[in-house]
């Protein structure tokens, strides 16, 4: 089994020793091989100082002045270490300081030195904690000893020695390459690899090919994985259900963005809805109980964790889980009887939750429906002098109960405005498909929304789409059940994995209402120096009627941080929830939701529901009831210790998964965008001005939604001037501007395909600057480019 170094000291923690015995296990040692590797790593950190031995037995040892990052480095050869504590400063590190650490490496740095007002601290790779390249895309060229691999992304600044492995490296010349590391530099010797598949030219070269050599994706399953998730059993125990609720007889139904794509489309969460006799309604949101089959450390839970995260690009899913597991055994397939963990909550009329449980259950869903059945049932009567595209009358039974979800989502949708949170008005994007095919017959593009979470996802906002509202009413669902399942395991005390949406900078935010006065929409803080999310959704609001709501929208997104995940309960600033929120709805395709599901389980389980055996006072521990009224910790303390140390030991990991999922989407995205521009270099299209810098304009081409670059150089009539404030490049001689949110016309001049950059250069359009615009203060012009850009 090959670990990493991050991944064997990951159980080092709380000054505690550990015996050589519990890493074989966590670290899934089989052979003597893997022992002997892992007594090699033990050796050399307890050589070099990061570990102590105690009776054969290792612990931690505590260094100060050595931080935790991760590398970013530049072609430039600028690099520092981004440490995961929010707010930490960056470390620089200089060339020669690196020991031939790569970017996007994970590293121990030690602080060299302490950083200023005006320059950031500097340090050295203390130790190369893990690899993040494992294997690289590159170009083939011949070298004088031999062949040489040259990394297309020019921030691994190295060249790779290629050894023969059976390939007609001669033929691989000037080829793109999928290159296998075999070692990385050992002293003055250069990395060495080989060739595991020749993509192409740059003409033939397969973008999906591309995009998963890069991110180091994995298309299959080992054989390994496949035949332990074969094994799993199909039948339902009777032992099984008689342990939990059956809600078989309930009216259930499955809603996703098309039912009929059961191979891409995880069918994970179901719906239910009923009326109590109090007047009031009993959601149950429903989810496939993905910890059952997935035991810890199994062969498949340590690929799913490896993953983390399913990944789409375009028409291809790269799944977390095996089809045995995602799309049978935990898919809500209809007329199937399906093992679910359960949110069942008690909702008056206004959306206030008045009480909820949650419970392991056993479902059956009873009708299947895509998003656009479900749209056009809820426009029925508005709609019914017209004909409906969509054959809705075979749902019949389910009209009512789709009228009264809607009821419940609006008064939930109401809630949360009440407390401040907000949506993202964003254009939605063309699929993959259409832009691979958009230069045949009208040259027009079709534009597919891709909802891959039915909840907030990952921007931290739920994003308006005027093409499918019906997404939004089950997103309202999905929230509250994530809510409420991160309330009751903090009520309990659980072990938890929450999901954080951090505060935006105040000084960002003052920028952007800057920016926003000077195109005319009047923002302010309700609190001066304090952002709320209640700003939020009145800036969202005040660019909704503005001529301006695309690019300030997009300027908006600029000031939101990453959200990501801890161990500790905080406040999620998209959703303007205060006391913590976590992924729970997802665990067929996020490695989070599924540890959440562990925890409950093992609440369900193992959970004491009564100070002592002796005591006459029980707890529901799955009741919301049971909130306040504990005074004991209701899991056993090794099982809440094992729990908390594991999910400790994966936050990181599992943020970092979740941001190269994110980044494959977008170099798909970006690669299908660029092949298109190469095709129509020299066209001449509209644009929008969506960013200005010193060094050019931003600008977005309305008809494709594709942004590209015109370089400042490229405006020879005139010297143009840089105005930071007003987002503006100002002619020193005619008076020209070109500001942000200006429409102009644009001629493609070039394309970059690997790098996904688009060269445009400005036909038509700017304005004429007036006389005090033109007498701006020199301070307000930039006098160079940033000194660092991330490539």
């Amino acid at each position: 089994m090959e670990f990493s170094i991050a991944a064997l000291l990951s159980n080092f923690t709380d000054d505690k020793l550990v015996a050589p015995k519990v890493l074989e296990k966590k670290l899934d040692c089989r052979d003597d091989d893997d022992l002997l590797r892992l007594q090699i790593a033990l050796d050399a950190l307890e050589k070099i100082g990061i570990l102590t031995k105690d009776r054969g037995r290792y612990k931690r040892i505590a260094e100060e002045g050595v931080v935790e990052g991760k590398l970013r480095c530049s072609s430039k050869g600028f690099c520092f270490a981004i440490q995961d504590a929010e707010g930490a400063e960056d470390i620089y590190i200089r060339e020669s300081q690196l020991s031939n650490a790569w970017n996007g490496d994970r590293v121990l740095v030690r602080v060299t030195k302490e950083g200023s007002r005006r320059r950031s601290p500097e340090g050295e790779v203390r130790l190369i904690l893990e690899r993040s390249n494992p294997s690289v895309l590159a170009r083939v060229k011949q070298a004088e000893e031999g062949f040489r691999a040259v990394p297309l992304d020019d921030r691994l600044l190295f060249e790779v020695r290629l050894e023969q492995n059976g390939e007609n490296l001669s033929d691989a010349i000037d080829h793109l390459a999928h290159v296998k590391l075999l070692r990385y530099p050992l002293g003055q010797n250069p990395p060495l690899g080989s060739v595991a598949q020749i993509l192409g030219t740059d003409t033939d070269a397969a973008d999906i090919d591309i995009v998963c050599c890069k991110h180091y994706l994995s298309r299959t399953f080992s054989d390994e994985v496949q035949a332990a998730a074969n094994a799993l059993p199909t039948k339902l125990a009777k032992t099984e259900l008689k342990a939990r609720l059956d809600l078989r007889k309930l009216t259930t139904i499955t809603i996703k963005a098309d039912s009929s794509q059961a191979t891409t489309d995880s069918l994970d969460d179901a719906l239910t809805l009923e009326k109590t006799k109090g007047g009031n309604w009993r959601l149950g949101v429903h989810i496939a109980d993905v910890a059952h089959y997935v035991e810890p450390d199994s062969p498949v839970d340590r690929e799913a964790r490896k993953r983390g995260t399913s990944v789409y690009l375009g028409d291809l899913v790269i799944p977390m889980l095996p089809d045995a597991i995602a799309h049978s055994l935990c898919a809500f397939q209809l007329g199937h009887e399906r093992l679910a963990v359960s949110v069942l909550v008690t909702l008056d009329a206004e959306g206030h939750v008045v009480e909820y449980e949650i419970q392991p259950t056993v479902i059956k869903v009873d009708h299947q429906l895509s998003y656009q059945q479900a749209q056009a049932i809820l426009e029925r009567s508005a709609a019914s002098d017209q004909p409906s595209t969509v054959d809705i009358q075979p749902l019949e039974p389910v009209f009512e109960l789709l009228d009264q979800l809607a009821a419940v989502s609006h008064a939930l949708k109401e809630q949360r405005h009440q407390r401040g949170a907000f949506e993202l008005n964003l254009p939605e994007k063309p699929s993959s498909s259409s832009l691979a095919e958009a230069d045949q017959d009208t040259g027009k593009l079709v534009f597919t929304p891709k909802f891959h979470y039915d909840d907030e996802g990952v921007l931290g906002a739920i994003v308006v789409s005027p093409s499918v509202p019906t997404y939004a009413m089950i997103a309202e669902l999905m929230l509250l059940a994530n809510q409420l399942v991160a309330n009751h395991l903090q009520a309990l005390g659980a072990p938890s994995l929450y999901r954080v949406h951090p505060t935006p900078d105040p000084d960002d935010v003052q920028e952007l209402i800057k920016l926003s006065i000077n195109m005319g929409i009047e923002l302010h803080l309700e609190q001066e120096d304090v952002v709320r999310p209640e700003d939020y959704q009145h800036f969202t609001q005040k660019f909704a009627e503005s001529d301006a709501e695309r690019v300030m929208t997009y300027l908006l997104l600029e000031t939101l941080k990453p959200a990501f995940y801890s161990t500790t309960p905080r406040s999620h600033f998209g959703l303007a929830l205060d006391h913590g929120y976590t992924h729970f709805t997802s665990p067929v395709r996020r490695y989070p939701d599924l540890l959440v599901q562990r925890a409950l389980h093992a609440v369900f389980e193992e959970g004491r529901d009564r100070k002592s055996s002796r005591s006459k006072e029980m707890v529901n521990l799955r009741h919301s009831s049971s909130h306040g009224n504990i005074s004991w910790n209701v899991l056993p303390p090794e099982i809440h210790q094992e729990l908390e140390t594991y999910f400790a030991s994966q936050v990181v990991h599992l943020s970092e998964r979740e941001k190269v999922a994110q980044e494959a989407e977008q170099d798909l995205e970006g690669l299908k965008k660029a092949e298109l521009m190469r095709e129509r270099t020299g066209e001449i299209f509209h644009g929008l001005i969506t960013g200005v810098q010193s060094y050019g304009l931003f600008v977005e081409i309305e008809e494709l939604l594709v942004e590209g670059l015109v370089h400042v150089s490229s405006l020879k009539d005139d010297w143009y001037e840089y105005r930071s404030r007003q987002q503006t490049l100002v002619g020193r001689k005619n008076r020209k501007q070109y500001r942000l949110g200006d429409r102009i016309e644009v001629q493609v001049k070039s394309v970059d395909y690997y790098r996904q950059q688009i060269d445009l250069i400005a036909v038509g359009g700017g304005s004429e600057a007036t006389d005090d615009e033109v007498g701006l203060d020199a301070i307000q012009i930039a006098e160079s480019e940033p000194e660092f850009e991330d490539d």
